[in-house]
């Protein structure tokens, strides 16, 4: 008995799959007479048949669809079979079976006939992979394939858009969506309503379909078209405001960096530091240093660079201070000589320990990329960061100056350095921890500045002047005068540039700085001290 219940139930399950082998079959048999009509179709009718594939609801149209875009859609002389070409190196191609998607291994590519397509084959297939994207659960994905869409619809896609509209639940893909809609109609059909929809478009296509309608016979469209197009430009014209302000910020942060390490050193010790460039440019090559001894990690160098930066060139601001500025104080002249020649030493001696060419540091994925606040604007995260960086950097140290018994000796002895010393505070320690500090500063600069340009022996140079500026602007020693004066001329170096050009928009801000020290010589924020008051 329990054997004729056994075969009783194999029957039943070999009756329940016949339907569903028959419907595989029938599936593969119109599969393959589709994919023979693309293969033996002309240039102009291979589009209207890869959107009957797409229609075909065959789960497997988008890879033979991706696949044939790609020019990797061909078909086996001998036996007609429709592979999908995985690798097309060398004479013999790996390929799969389009059909089942088994490994077949590899053929010679004389036995295969590929299935040809140009570009504008290529333009309308991605529009056809688009609105097949427009069916998905994931609404990233359907709004990815909303805005690829934009310039590509015609009317058999037009259709489709607005049976998906009625049905789709995401604000976003259905603004988008109609967005598409309507370059369609202000292009083909010269609706006035669809070109009040694209009134306020940041997207280039819609500029392209509204531009275009400006030269239209109908006067009503030609004038509709030209005030959406003003108005398009005014929120143009502020984005670019926005990305000038964004880039002065970021430019203005660096400089920051650079010159905050400095305002400490010659607000306390008065001394003109020519070789402080070259302190950012030793921060600069300690990270691409982590980097060569943790090849593959970026991120965790670029994290453990933070303390060796600051760690190496504070060591040799130390070394500086103690070697020759501790013999030339008060005598800014000699100071600045001897720093200037420190300088080109330390220039020489990297080119010669390590080279002269630039080093290229990797920036983490992390940093990569940008965030899009619309189609117009987008931030670079390397910049955000670095924003970030100098904002952290500026409050730790006020933290160190207000906080601290090193912060109120600084404070003391650039005040009244002798009434400091009859207090009972050690100068010169304090000369020294204050060099440390302002190097080490310097070479978090270095770190920062390493995310946005090469690293050089030159990197520092390019610095070292705006920071000088940067601090006679903010005012001799004042934290918070470095942190206005580094944004404030960041900003208007980035807001004269696209009309001055780089140099001339240098020039001017030095003219500025001139000029402005001439009513002000204290800067910004005056502070009283033995520095200011020299």
């Amino acid at each position: 008995m329990s054997i004729i219940r056994s075969l009783k139930q194999l029957l039943i399950v070999c009756l329940l799959s016949l339907p569903v082998l028959g419907h595989a079959q029938a599936n593969d048999e119109q599969a393959q007479s589709l994919l023979t009509q693309l293969a033996d179709a002309s240039y102009a009718q291979k589009g209207k048949i890869a959107g009957e594939i797409a229609r075909s609801g065959d789960e497997r149209a988008r890879g033979w669809l991706e696949a044939f875009s790609a020019g990797k859609l061909a078909k086996v002389e001998d036996s007609g079979k429709f592979v999908i070409v995985l690798s097309n190196r060398g004479r013999n191609w790996t390929v799969q079976d389009a059909l089942t998607g088994d490994d077949l291994g590899e053929i010679s590519r004389r036995d295969l006939d590929t299935i040809r397509v140009n570009n504008s084959l290529r333009s309308e297939i991605d529009g056809i992979l688009s609105v097949i994207d427009l069916t998905v659960n994931d609404a990233d994905k359907r709004l990815e394939a909303a805005r690829g869409l934009r310039g590509n619809v015609d009317e058999a896609m037009a259709k489709k858009l607005t049976e998906l509209m009625a049905s789709e639940e995401d604000a976003d893909v259905k603004a988008t969506l109609d967005e598409a809609l309507a370059i369609y109609k202000v292009e083909e059909q010269g609706d006035i309503g669809a070109v009040k929809t694209l009134s306020g478009s940041l997207n280039s296509e819609a500029r392209a379909a509204l531009n275009s309608a400006t030269y239209s016979d109908d006067p009503a469209l030609k004038q509709a078209a030209q005030d959406a197009l003003a108005s398009i430009e005014t929120k143009l014209k502020w984005n670019r405001a926005a990305e000038t302000l964004y880039f002065g910020l970021s430019l203005g942060s660096v400089l920051v960096l650079a010159a905050i390490g400095l305002a400490i050193t010659f607000g306390v010790m008065g001394v003109i530091n020519m070789a402080h460039g070259e302190l950012i440019m030793l921060g600069a090559y300690t990270t691409w240093g982590m980097q060569q001894m943790l090849p593959g990690q970026p991120g965790l160098a670029l994290i453990l660079s933070i303390p060796a930066g600051f760690l190496v060139s504070a060591l040799a601001g130390v070394a500086i201070e103690r070697s020759v500025i501790q013999f030339l104080k008060g005598r800014p002249l000699e100071t600045l000589l001897a720093t200037f020649g420190i300088s080109l030493v330390l220039q020489q001696l990297v080119r010669t320990v390590i080279s002269p060419l630039n080093r290229t540091v990797v920036t983490p994925d992390w940093m990569s990329g940008s965030i899009m606040v619309n189609e117009a604007l987008s931030l670079t995260l390397n910049r955000l960061y670095i924003i970030g960086f100098a904002l952290v950097v500026f409050v730790g140290l006020m933290l160190i100056m207000r906080k601290t018994r090193l912060g109120l000796e600084v404070r003391a002895v650039t005040q009244n350095r002798a009434m400091a010393r009859s207090m009972g505070i050690k100068a010169t320690k304090v000369d020294i921890m204050t060099f440390a500090l302002g190097s080490g500063v310097a070479g978090l600069a270095g770190v920062a500045l390493s995310q946005i340009t090469n690293v050089g022996p030159n990197l520092g140079q390019n610095y070292i002047i705006d920071s000088f500026m940067v601090v006679v602007f903010g005012g001799v020693g004042n934290l918070w005068g470095t942190l206005v004066a580094g944004l404030s001329l960041g900003t208007i170096n980035q807001l004269l540039e696209p009309w001055a050009g780089a140099v001339l928009a240098k020039i001017l801000v030095l003219v500025f700085i001139i000029l402005f020290i001439q009513k002000r010589p204290r800067g910004l924020f005056p502070q009283k001290g033995r520095a200011a008051e020299g």
